[in-house]
């Protein structure tokens, strides 16, 4: 073992254990901290003794729920153990240990390998630049190969995963794989170092796996071995910093702040600030304001301008499990709870330390708090703010107009864990609403936004850019404008004003987001401007840029990984289109096809239990938060929230001028007639030297560039208008005779005919996905949900008609494959064929089989709007009629009969239809030899 020695001071590490739920992670932790000698008796989750389940909540549902810490000793590190929640509900107070650690272990069930949630921290890891040892644990369960789940491993989350629970001969090589510099090393000497393995770990290009049983301790202390061994230690500055993580309260009701201190030494009775040191961000200040701001309402100005503080480090704990050690003095690199500190917020840097940005897992449901009658709701709200400090995300709300207080939360979990804390703490019984969903907006062009506030003995004008951002990106805020047209002061004051402030957006009100706001302009008067006049301005700019713009409502969309049996994917298909999810052509494992893509949350929230339903509990579904893309029902929602930007009294959108010594309000779309400063914007666009005019309107103008994409699709569809027109009139005179013709593929389809007029004439096949037609065409989906006999019977007797027209041989396909023990039937309908499948034969499967084997001799179309079934027609190389279309050709046809109809002289029915075909030509040409009568 390279540099150790028995007499070095031990060098402070710390770690965190991250995992999907029940992958063991605290029954791990018991087993490190007993192998290690921290703890004499090894605690069980099943028997409520963990040593780190300190809550009796956490005992009791056999979940971690806070993150907790544990101090032991490693040879020559004294390693700080943080156990975090693997519940998806409470992934926020996981993520918030992310920013303190030298290093995560990532827990992995041998059992089920490799799960959404996994991945989902696995992205966060990289996120955060943490380095990661895996640890794949439950190995004496009965079915688990190591050698399987190393491959899934490297496919799954990286290549650079080495197996390091053994010493085979291709380890060092297998390690060298991972950077060209070591493997020119090891090419030469034929072995890798303990200080290149450190590094490549510190670089994020080795991770470290281990297989064992944390429940039989097996593989535990080849672990902690190697942890000790190639742990990457950090290097820290002289100057203090520290980065707090954490909030809460002892038994007492201290309030403590968990910090790791990232830089010098901290000191019982040191003063601390959040005012920012040098070589912190110089938007530090601002930053600080808006999150202590949100943290502590009722100590923070309502003003929101900036809040330094300076307070005194009462005591400073160092935690085990429930019991703590006190200590006089830290040093960097030590993870610690501190007292005395009243208005610190997870996330915030303190000395040199920067603050987080904000974190990726955000709630996306929101619920009204129900009080009993005789609760003091201003002294509940109160107690709520404490809880707010723990955990920011719960975000709550007092909403004013309603009476009501709401929060945000990640689940149902969470909802009784957080009301059974309520009660244990304040004594009320509260009760949760049912949850909506989060919703968000943006905007997808550009649009100047002008705030005036000019009342009398004030004024502030502002002028605001806001463009479009990159999806997840958030708000940024920024300022091109010159100090020779608006003081820095006042610029740096309007920043401040943008940050500070939860801005909505004008088609639900809900929270804007992925929007770069840019202070183009302004302006201040020498004697009446105040601070709060820029507020106002600021706010005013916002809101009518935005009534300017083109706003996009926003979901969440959850990433899904969905495993069911072969016989049920059909099914599985064809809930994820009614849910408008995003899928792939699946993946065949064995008898298991896997399904991955995206789907809204507001879908996917019951669809577990369906699942288990119908697979009979063996499909599989893991979800993580994907991040808010367009709403897949913008209309529907917007109707249904019914949002009115102009009687939202708390963020309008006009602004205030002055005329004759009063202030007079101004509309939003009226604005640019009375501001005072020329539009950013326009003059922007304006050719170099040319001569700006700003042209007072009310009405913005807006001005859509069509992309080639766009103007290629109106081409198509303007021809396509043009071949229906002409085709509906087309006459054919032939022996003083007039024949009506139209071809035989209708307008309105993707199919080109061209190149098959001039070949032979093939025979036609049509093979129709029954109940996809159905449930895509509103009238027969409306009907299916009252009798689906009857949506049945409805689409044979259109097909009918259909075929009786355009002479195609129709071939009708319904799922029968739930029915145990049917052989499939195939039954004549008047003129077309209606096709039942036999037992675990899917439509699409037998379309496809059909497909294939009369698409060379035949043309066949199929008529469905599954994308995967569409994926695999095209392979054939068949012809295809998505719902939509195939609904066209039917009116079309149908619109056809009746004018033909009306014009036949008796209404004779023999003559509908005269199509140009070799039955036509033979008629013509009765016709000319006076053979038969028309």
């Amino acid at each position: 073992m390279e540099e150790t020695s028995e007499n070095r001071p031990k060098k402070p590490i710390c770690i965190a254990l991250l995992a999907h739920v029940d992958a063991g992670k605290t029954t791990l932790s018991e087993g490190l901290l007993y192998t290690s000698g921290a703890i004499r008796k090894l605690g069980r989750v099943d028997n409520k003794n963990a040593f780190l389940d300190t809550f009796e909540l956490e005992r009791e549902r056999g979940i971690t729920i806070f993150s907790k810490q544990a101090v032991f000793p490693v040879e020559n590190l004294e390693v700080t153990l943080l156990d975090t929640p693997g519940h998806v509900d409470f992934s926020a107070e996981m993520e918030r240990t992310l920013q303190v650690l030298d290093a995560a272990v990532l827990v992995v069930s041998g059992a089920d390998g490799v799960q959404g949630h996994t991945e989902t921290l696995w992205h966060l890891l990289s996120r955060y630049q943490v380095p990661v040892f895996l640890f794949v644990n439950k190995m004496d369960q009965e079915g688990t190969d190591a050698a399987k789940l190393m491959e899934e491993l490297k496919k799954r989350l990286d290549e650079n995963c080495v197996d390091f629970s053994g010493c085979p001969e291709a380890f060092f090589e297998n390690i060298a794989m991972c950077d060209e510099s070591v493997l020119d090393a090891f090419l030469e000497t034929g072995t890798v170092s303990d200080r290149e393995i450190r590094k490549l770990i510190l670089e994020r290009k080795l991770f470290p796996c281990f297989f064992g049983s944390a429940l039989k301790l097996s593989g535990v202390e080849a672990f902690l071995k190697a942890l000790s061994r190639y742990a990457p230690i950090r290097s820290y500055p002289e100057a203090f910093g520290a980065k707090v993580y954490k909030i809460s309260r002892d038994d007492q009701g201290n309030r403590l702040t968990y910090l790791k201190v990232t830089g010098g030494r901290l000191r019982v009775k040191d003063l601390l600030t959040n005012r920012r040191m040098a070589g912190a961000d110089a938007s530090g200040e601002e930053k600080n304001a808006k999150r202590a701001k949100e943290a502590r309402p009722e100590i923070h100005g309502s003003e929101g301008e900036k809040d330094i503080w300076e307070e005194k480090v009462n005591q400073i704990r160092i935690y085990s499990g429930a019991k703590f050690e006190t200590a006089e003095e830290v040093r960097a690199g030590t993870v610690c709870a501190v007292t005395g500190l009243t208005k610190t917020f997870p996330g915030e840097g303190l000395g040199i330390e920067a603050e987080s940005g904000m974190p990726v897992l955000e709630p996306v449901l929101t619920y009204q708090i129900q009080l009993p009658p005789d609760c003091d709701v201003p002294v509940m709200l109160r107690h709520l703010r404490q809880l707010e400090e723990e955990e920011p995300l719960l975000h709550i709300v007092w909403n004013e107009a309603l009476g009501e207080i709401h929060a945000q939360l990640m689940g149902e979990v969470q909802i009784e864990i957080l009301k059974r804390l309520i009660l244990e703490r304040f004594h009320v019984s509260v009760e949760f609403g049912a949850g909506n969903i989060v919703y968000k907006e943006t905007i997808s062009d550009t649009a100047e936004g002008v705030g005036h506030f000019e009342p009398l003995r004030h004024y502030a004008e502002v002028h605001l850019l806001l463009e479009s951002g990159e999806p997840g990106s958030g708000l940024q805020f920024t300022s091109a404008c010159s100090e020779d047209v608006l003081d820095r002061n006042w610029q740096r004051l309007i920043l401040t004003h943008l940050e500070e402030k939860e801005h909505v957006g004008v088609l639900t009100g809900s929270a804007i987001t992925d929007i770069r706001i840019t202070l183009a302009s302004g302006r201040a008067h020498l004697k009446h401007t105040e601070g709060g006049d820029f507020r106002q301005a600021t706010y005013r700019a916002v809101r009518q840029g935005l009534k300017k713009a083109q706003s996009i409502l926003l979901e969440p969309y959850y990433d899904y990984r969905l495993e069911v049996p072969r016989d049920t994917v059909g099914r599985a298909l064809s809930d994820l289109q009614r849910m408008h999810g995003t899928f792939g052509t699946p993946e065949q494992d064995g008898d298991t096809a896997v399904l991955e893509g995206a789907v809204p949350v507001v879908n996917m929230r019951d669809y577990q239990t369906e699942l288990a339903a119908y697979t009979k509990g063996r499909g599989r579904l893991s979800c993580s938060l994907k991040g808010y893309l367009p709403c897949h029902n913008a209309e529907e929602v917007i109707e249904n929230i019914g949002y009115d930007p102009e009687r939202d009294l708390e963020n309008p959108t006009g602004s205030v001028f002055c005329a004759h010594g009063a202030g007079f309000v101004v509309p939003w779309d009226q604005v640019e007639e009375h501001m005072h400063l020329e539009s950013v914007l326009q003059k922007k666009e304006a050719p170099e030297g040319a001569q700006v005019e700003v042209v007072p309107r009310r009405q913005p103008v807006r001005e859509y560039t069509l992309s080639p994409e766009e103007e290629r699709e109106l081409d198509r569809m303007a021809e396509a208008s043009r071949r229906r027109a002409a085709q509906a009139q087309k006459k054919v005179s032939y022996a003083g005779k007039t024949f009506t013709c139209s071809k035989t593929n209708a307008p309105g389809t993707q199919r080109d005919r061209t190149a098959e007029k001039k070949s032979e004439k093939r025979k036609e096949y049509l093979l129709v996905d029954g109940y996809n037609i159905i449930f895509a065409w509103e009238e027969l989906r409306e009907l299916a949900e009252i009798n689906i006999d009857g949506a049945r019977g409805k689409l044979m007797d259109i097909l009918s008609n259909y075929q009786g027209i355009k002479k195609c041989t129709v071939i009708l396909v319904f799922d029968a494959y739930k029915l145990e023990g049917f052989q499939g039937e195939v039954q004549r309908y008047h003129n077309i064929y209606v096709v039942y499948t036999k037992e675990a034969e899917t439509a699409d499967q037998y379309i496809e089989k059909t497909a294939h084997e009369i698409g060379r001799k035949y043309h066949v179309t199929v008529a469905t709007s599954d994308g995967t079934e569409q994926v695999i027609i095209r392979g054939q190389g068949c012809s295809l009629l998505s719902a939509k279309e195939l609904r066209e050709e039917v009116e079309f046809v149908n619109r056809e009969l009746r004018k033909e109809y009306l014009n036949r002289p008796g209404h004779d029915r023999n003559y509908l239809f005269d199509w140009l075909d070799e039955g036509t030509a033979r008629k013509m040409e009765e016709v000319r030899l006076g053979k038969k009568e028309t």
